[in-house]
């Protein structure tokens, strides 16, 4: 099973690697959050850096949905669309092995985009405050592990999920606009209506997002904590999994 799962997975990503426009537009929305607080930063509104802070959190929570929603749509509902998902579904590999597959792809280009945003969100701290980075870093490396790594294998079995549920890109695109919608509706909720108290950290979405701009404030990290909302994270990607599994097992949607 690891072994079809892992060469679905590089195939996927070996053919999106070659999309171009693909990878800079999702470079671009990583990178959205850093550029935007570094030119706010430069303004007037540059003696507020907690609320700079609190924005750069959202735009990392939302880097981790937008960085796999391209691929998540390609593989599932692009392919249906080209006529393609239907011989790979007539295949010997159970839908299981293709679902996990198709997830370990859409997960190493929405990591990937996660890197590239916290690499932004260190560039601006190290330009505009070296100090906080110096005194922070090490609780923002571990929320980044514990929370937004876990959040992007989240992200990814949703998008693909709801992808599979459409039957042209169009669609599919239209869907996981409302899924990248929820977290950055969340994020800025928290940004202005901060919640009190620990027991919303094991809550995934609200629970990154307190628990990186408590990070970026230099707040100490509870490996507990953190260990539970990575935990809680993950499961719930199972439930999408499955059922994106189940959707492909009804072969009657994937008619021609």
């Amino acid at each position: 099973m690891i072994g079809r799962s892992l060469i679905v997975a590089r195939k996927e990503i070996v053919d999106h690697l070659r999309d171009g426009r693909s990878l800079l537009s999702g470079a671009l929305y990583s990178l959205m959050g850093p550029l935007v607080v570094m030119a706010v930063s430069a303004g007037p509104t540059g003696d507020k850096p907690a609320l700079l802070l609190s924005i750069m959190s959202v735009f990392a929570l939302v880097s981790v949905f937008t960085g796999g929603m391209a691929v998540a749509m390609d593989i599932t509902a692009g392919e249906r669309e080209r006529g393609s998902l239907v011989p790979l579904l007539l295949t010997r590999v159970a839908r299981r092995d293709l679902v996990i597959g198709k997830w370990l792809a859409t997960c190493a280009f929405a990591l990937g985009a996660l890197a590239l945003n916290i690499a932004g969100v260190v560039a601006v701290i190290t330009l505009r405050a070296p100090e906080h980075l110096t005194a922070n870093a090490a609780p923002l490396a571990w929320w980044v592990l514990l929370g937004l790594a876990p959040l992007a294998c989240l992200a990814a079995a949703l998008e693909l999920f709801v992808s599979t549920t459409c039957r042209t890109m169009k669609e599919a695109n239209t869907a996981l606009t409302f899924v990248v919608f929820v977290p950055m509706l969340v994020g800025m909720l928290l940004v202005f209506y901060p919640m009190s108290g620990n027991g919303w950290l094991a809550l995934p979405v609200v629970g990154q997002q307190i628990a990186v701009e408590r990070a970026l404030r230099g707040a100490p990290v509870e490996v507990i904590q953190g260990l539970m909302l990575a935990l809680m994270t993950v499961v719930a990607a199972v439930p999408a999994l499955a059922g994106a599994a189940r959707v492909l097992s009804r072969d009657d949607r994937f008619a021609a």
